[in-house]
Parts: structure tokens; sequence; C-alpha cells
């Protein structure tokens, strides 16, 4: 662990002081460490003997089969490609901290959630939620203002950004001109519109911290 996340992770255990449960969001656009940030806090503060669960809002990603027949297939992660209400129904159900929460996951490699596919328990103190829009300020992305307990934003600049992104498609072996069309016709916009649009947060990093 940096120094950089075990401060983090100190911050969050002093605002936690005896809550039984504490809510970290880590929110910003694709590409921006979010996963990474969460793991590795999520490894800190287990380091620090407390029980910790990592709730991603990928899992949350609509069908391809739903996104074909709206049209939406090649916007995938746009705001309007998420089950919002399904995903704002968990978040509060994980709040309180009084029963087991199943959770479905997003496996990547075939492009598809699975339901109930991680369990979040009573005794997990500290739930880090990560996602683009847990700080995004439109449509029904609003209402999750306020329920968090801290929130850490990922902003890198557009040019750090626009590269990894290049780094991660073309790391699923997708053609230039494949990769291009994620980039440039989906992830960048999607990225501006996320960082234009977001509520102010309690810590702002330009890159994840490893």
């Amino acid at each position: 662990m940096t120094a950089g996340v075990d401060e983090i992770a100190g911050e969050v255990l002093s605002r936690a002081g005896n809550s039984r449960r504490f809510l970290v969001a880590i929110a910003g656009p694709p590409g921006a460490g979010k996963s990474t940030m969460a793991d590795n806090l999520a490894d800190a503060l287990k380091a620090k003997g407390e029980s910790v669960a990592v709730l991603p809002m990928d899992g949350f990603h609509m069908d391809n089969a739903i996104l074909i027949e709206r049209g939406l297939l090649a916007r995938k992660g746009i705001p309007e490609t998420f089950d919002v209400r399904g995903f704002l129904d968990i978040v509060r159900a994980v709040r309180p901290a009084d029963q087991e929460v199943l959770v479905p996951v997003f496996d990547r490699a075939r492009e598809l959630a699975i339901a109930s596919a991680r369990p979040i328990a009573p005794g997990d103190r500290f739930i880090i939620i990560e996602g683009n829009y847990l700080l995004f300020t439109l449509g029904k992305w609003a209402e999750l203002d306020g329920i968090f307990d801290y929130t850490i934003m990922l902003a890198p600049p557009i040019e750090v950004l626009e590269a990894r992104l290049w780094d991660r498609w073309r790391g699923y072996k997708l053609t230039e001109e494949e990769a291009s069309a994620k980039v440039y016709g989906n992830d960048l916009p999607n990225g501006r519109l996320i960082l234009e649009n977001r509520r102010p947060a309690d810590v702002t990093l330009e890159i994840a911290l490893a």
C-alpha cells in the first residue's frame, strides 16, 4: 500500500467512528481506475482488521438484448444503459447492515451481469461502492445524493483518460478501428459528461492510488 491509500483509509476509519455500517463511494469516468482504487482501499482497511465488501456498479448494466432493442448497444455505459432503480434499491438495502444482501457482478469477458453473485454480510462494516455515476447530478442518479458517508472522485486529465481507454480496449484484442469507436464514440464523451456533471467529493484525485 502507498502512503496515499493508507492516508485515505485512516480518514475513512476516523469518519466512521463506531458506525456499524459505513458507505464509501468511488466515482469517476470509464478508465479512471475505480476498481483498482476500490480493491486497494479494501486491502488497506482489511490490513487494519476491518471487514470490507466491494460493490461495483457494473453489475447493473442492462442486458445486451435490451440495449439492442433500444438501439443503445454501441453506447453501453452511458447513464441510460444501467438499471438505476435496481442499483438504488441495492444501495439502500445495504445501508442499514441488518441483513445479508446479494448483489450482481458484471462478467466483462461475457459482457453480462450475473445476478446474486456476491454476498454482502451484516458484519461487513465498510462497503466500498465504485461506479461511474455515484456523484452524477442528472436524472435518477441524483437520488444518491447524501446516501454515502465518504466520497472519492477520480478525475484524470482527459489526455490521460484517453490513453488509458486505448490501453483498455487494445487489451481486449480489438482492432484499431473498433478501439477508436469505443474510445471516441462512447467512452471519452461519456467521461466528459461525468466530469462536467458531478457533485463535490470529500477527496478528488487525478489518478487511482496504487
